[in-house]
C-alpha cells in the first residue's frame, strides 16, 4: 500500500510528520513503520475524492474510507481481508486522528468506528510481556493530574480480571466487602450459576488493589455508602461496558503494535492468566478451582494452547517437510 501514488505534497508532508510524531513518542519501530502506511492509503482514497489536504477533513471521511475498505475486502477475489487486517488499518486511523488533535492541526470528534469481530477460531490470549505493557500504559500518563485516580483504577482492573481471573460480570458486581486483605482473598459472590468462590491474590496485586481503594477511590466516589469496588467518573458503580472500554484504551496507549492489533476484551485477560498458570506448571485441578469451572472440560481448552505453542517450537527445529498435525481448538463461551 505504501507504493500507492500521492500527488499532494501536503499529504506527503503530513504522513512524514505523523511518522516522526510516533517515533518521538517512543512507539515500537514496527508501529512507526506500519501505521503511516495505512494513512498513506487513506490519503490515496481522499485524493480519489478530490481532497488534497487535511483542512476539510471530518470524521465522516474516516468512516467513508473504512466502509469503502470493508466493501473492497468483501468483493476481493480469493477471499476478503481478514478482520485482523481491518483492525490494523483502523488502529492507524484512530492514532492519526489522535495525532491531528494533539498537535492542534485539526479538531475532530470521536471516529465512532467499531472494531471488527475476530474471525479467528482460536482462543485469544496475551503474553506475559503484553500484560506488562498494559500495566505500563497506566503509568506516567498524565501523572499528577485529575486522571491519575483512573490510572490507579485501571491497574486495579487489570489485577482483578488478569491477576484474579474474574469474569466480566463477576468483576462488575465486586464490592469493597468482598476483599479480605489479611487473608489475601477475593470473595466472588456472584459467579456463574450462582456459585461462590474465594480467589487468592499476591502482594503485588494487593498493592494495586489497596492503592485504588485507599488512595484514589475516595476522591471519586459520590457517597460513602457506595459499596461498589469499581467507581465511574460519575461517582457510582462502573458499568461492565465501561470497564471493557478502559481496557481498549490501555491497549491503544501501549507501544506494542502486536498488542494493539489483538481483539482484546476482559475475558482475554482471564484466558491469559489461565494459560500462564498452566505454562508455569500449575495443575488443571487448581486452575479449575481458581477460575470457578464446574468441570475440567472447560479448563482443558488451555492445554491445547500450550500444546500448540510447544508444537510450534518443535516445528522450528524440524526440517521444512515435517508435517505436524494441528489440533482442533474449541473456542469457549465468554463465561467459561
Amino acid at each position: 500500500m505504501k507504493h500507492l501514488p500521492l500527488k499532494s505534497e501536503h499529504f506527503q508532508y503530513i504522513e512524514k510528520s505523523f511518522q516522526e510524531w510516533l517515533d518521538i513518542l517512543g512507539y515500537a519501530p514496527s508501529t512507526v513503520y506500519v501505521l503511516p502506511i495505512h494513512i498513506h492509503e487513506f490519503f490515496h482514497y481522499l485524493e480519489s475524492k478530490g481532497i488534497l489536504s487535511i483542512t476539510p477533513l471530518e470524521t465522516r471521511h474516516f468512516r467513508a474510507h473504512f466502509k469503502d475498505l470493508k466493501s473492497r475486502a468483501n468483493t476481493r477475489k480469493g477471499g476478503g481481508l481478514s478482520s485482523r487486517y481491518l483492525n490494523k488499518h483502523l488502529q492507524g486511523l484512530y492514532k492519526f486522528a489522535e495525532y491531528l488533535r494533539i498537535t492542534g492541526k485539526l479538531q475532530l470528534g470521536g471516529l465512532g468506528i467499531g472494531w471488527q469481530a475476530d474471525d479467528s477460531t482460536e482462543i485469544e490470549y496475551l503474553t506475559k510481556d503484553e500484560i506488562k505493557e498494559l500495566y505500563k500504559a497506566t503509568m506516567g500518563y498524565n501523572l499528577g493530574t485529575i486522571l491519575e485516580p483512573f490510572n490507579a483504577r485501571d491497574r486495579a482492573m487489570l489485577t482483578v480480571f488478569y491477576g484474579c481471573g474474574l469474569r466480566r460480570n463477576e468483576g462488575y458486581h465486586l464490592d469493597l466487602s468482598d476483599i479480605y486483605w489479611e487473608r489475601q482473598l477475593l470473595h466472588v459472590r456472584k459467579g456463574k450459576n450462582y456459585k461462590e468462590r474465594f480467589v487468592p491474590f499476591n502482594k503485588k496485586a494487593m498493592h494495586h488493589l489497596q492503592e485504588w481503594v485507599y488512595d484514589y477511590r475516595p476522591l471519586v466516589v459520590k457517597s460513602k455508602k457506595e459499596e461498589a469496588f469499581f467507581i465511574s467518573q460519575r461517582g457510582v458503580r462502573m458499568q461492565a461496558q465501561s470497564l471493557s472500554l478502559r481496557l481498549k484504551l490501555l491497549q491503544q496507549r501501549s507501544n506494542d503494535i502486536g498488542l494493539q492489533q489483538k481483539n482484546v476484551h476482559l475475558h482475554v485477560l482471564r484466558h491469559s492468566i489461565a494459560t500462564h498458570l498452566l505454562q508455569n506448571g500449575m495443575s488443571l485441578n487448581k486452575i479449575a478451582r481458581f477460575l470457578g469451572h464446574s468441570s475440567l472440560e472447560s479448563t482443558q481448552i488451555y492445554t491445547h494452547i500450550v500444546e500448540k505453542q510447544q508444537s510450534g517450537e518443535q516445528l522450528l527445529k524440524r526440517p521444512a517437510y515435517s508435517n505436524i498435525p494441528k489440533k482442533e481448538i474449541h473456542k469457549p463461551h465468554e463465561d467459561e
